[in-house]
């Protein structure tokens, strides 16, 4: 479950993928401040701490920037220092240039939601990123996190500057197993699940149906149409990035979700990595 946090003490949500310490996130594509793709993978190797803010037209988010970018100029050149919102890249560009935020990379979330989604941190009422930081070693093992619970609010710099200096002592660790939280490519000859294995895996599902033994689906119901659309453009967003084409049929307060792996005429392992992703968005 993701955590509550509020703006001006009103209570907002969070939406997306929830991400534990000692977990390996899921990558992510965020625009460069010149519309270039960029994500977790052009930052490989690197101790990468990552700020995340809602808008920097905002006095808590203008420091956060300048206070980041002002402490990169002292790390170590194994560290890399990101800044992540929904501002459009020509602001971030302007903003940048202004304020010579030379030492931090800021990027914008704008176009995808991508990092918002796969990070728990896209705030549904808003549409704007909530305010954060995180750590991720360089094996990209996530060893530091916390979210401000009242938006409005700043960061903690002189704690994450501390868990930024451990880490930096001991700079990768194993990652926690636990089941897989990415889809396999499909490359040349793929085999379905044998059906004891199918049904052996289904017993872990909670409402999930299994259909002419090749294809399992399941129905959200939600408050409104509004709520079911704005459910099936996350659940699209992320089956875009794991390469999974999922049948998404939408029934106005209801949202049906039906797997299946077409490379196999029937259901595989990505199948069942994708019902542990769509589970985890809520709905």
């Amino acid at each position: 479950m993701l955590p509550k946090i509020t703006f001006k003490g009103n209570p907002l949500t969070l939406v997306g993928r929830p991400i534990n310490i000692g977990s390996k996130p899921p990558d992510f594509r965020v625009a460069s401040q010149d519309l270039k793709e960029v994500g977790l993978s052009d930052f490989k190797g690197k101790i990468k701490l990552i700020s995340s803010f809602p808008s920097l037209d905002t006095p808590v988010c203008d420091l956060q920037v300048k206070e980041f970018n002002k402490k990169a100029a002292s790390l170590s050149i194994d560290i890399v220092v990101l800044g992540i919102s929904k501002d459009l890249p020509f602001a971030q560009s302007r903003f940048c240039s202004l304020n010579e935020i030379k030492n931090e990379t800021v990027l914008s979330d704008y176009k995808y939601s991508s990092f918002g989604l796969n990070y728990g941190l896209l705030v549904k009422e808003l549409n704007l990123l909530a305010r954060s930081v995180l750590i991720l070693d360089k094996n990209d093992t996530l060893r530091y996190f916390k979210i401000v619970p009242e938006i409005t609010q700043a960061v903690d710099y002189a704690a994450a500057l501390e868990n930024l200096e451990l880490i930096l002592k001991n700079p990768s660790v194993a990652v926690s197993q636990g089941l897989p939280d990415h889809c396999k490519p499909c490359e040349g000859v793929v085999a379905a699940l044998p059906k004891d294995k199918v049904k052996e895996l289904l017993t872990r599902l909670k409402d999930w149906t299994l259909v002419e033994d090749k294809k399992i689906t399941k129905e959200f119901k939600f408050r409104d149409s509004v709520e079911a659309k704005y459910f099936l453009d996350i659940v699209s967003v992320i089956a875009e990035e794991q390469g999974h084409h999922p049948t998404l049929t939408l029934m106005y307060d209801k949202l049906k979700v039906t797997l299946t792996t077409h490379a196999a005429s029937g259901l595989t392992d990505n199948d069942f990595i994708m019902v542990g992703i769509i589970d985890s968005l809520g709905g």
